[in-house]
């Protein structure tokens, strides 16, 4: 069943790796297996274009491009970053903040030592280690209620020099049953199995980024929202 796409409404039902504590091992098992999702979808190539973008019109004596992940997770977002400015030339200063203490162990246990990236535990509306040139999330909105999420498009665009960008999931029929069905034949984490529907389920469709964004009243031009190829939407600003 999948009550969610009966009506236009979110599902509110908080996902198992928000809702039960659980051992390391087992939580970075979970962040492991998003991970492989995330590379099988090509899920951070939108962000990676962006980002692209932006680095096209930095100015080299300004000195490394700072990027803030929030909600960052197992780090994979970020190494892909890492990895997409090493080979475009672009040096990079790259941050992670996430609420859940075991992901800044997860993540650093999968990064190189040598890599541009610092993790930390924190909350992002408590965060204040600014400025950063660009903001960026992944998965992240869809763990917000609506007014948490006004309150960070807000946040972000207060936070980011040169722009912030959003990735996450398009609430839709089709990709609940894909994920569903593959996070099973794939023998996922049970807490993949469960959550990565519930993910789908929480997410957006247009009609609520454009109330979202209509909300929280931000300056200067409109932010873009745009559909991705595997069912995402992402919302770009720039200055």
């Amino acid at each position: 069943m999948i009550p969610a796409y009966c009506s236009n409404a979110r599902s509110n039902v908080v996902e198992l790796m928000d809702a039960e504590p659980c051992p390391y091992e087992e939580f970075a098992a979970c962040l492991r297996d998003i991970a492989r999702i995330n590379a099988a979808t090509n899920a951070h190539a939108p962000t990676l274009w962006w980002l692209e973008r932006l680095w096209r019109t930095q100015d080299a004596g300004n000195g490394a491009f700072r990027v803030l992940d929030v909600g960052c997770g197992y780090g994979d977002a970020l190494r892909a970053i890492a990895r997409r400015a090493a080979r475009r030339g672009v040096v990079v200063d790259l941050v992670g903040i996430d609420i859940n203490p075991w992901a800044k162990r997860a993540a650093e246990a999968a990064t190189a030592p040598e890599a541009p990236i610092r993790y930390e535990t924190a909350d992002l509306f408590a965060y204040d280690d600014g400025p950063y040139d660009a903001i960026v999330s992944s998965l992240f909105t869809h763990h917000l209620g609506d007014d948490e999420a006004v309150a960070f498009l807000r946040w972000m665009h207060a936070k980011a020099r040169r722009g912030w960008f959003v990735n996450d999931l398009h609430r839709h029929v089709v990709p609940f049953a894909f994920i569903a069905l593959v996070t099973r034949v794939g023998r996922l984490h049970r807490f993949v199995r469960n959550d990565a529907p519930l993910s789908v389920a929480r997410a957006f469709r247009r009609a609520d980024w454009d109330a979202l964004l209509a909300r929280a009243a931000l300056a200067g031009a409109p932010p873009r929202v745009r559909w991705e190829p595997l069912f995402r939407y992402c919302v770009a600003w720039e200055r």
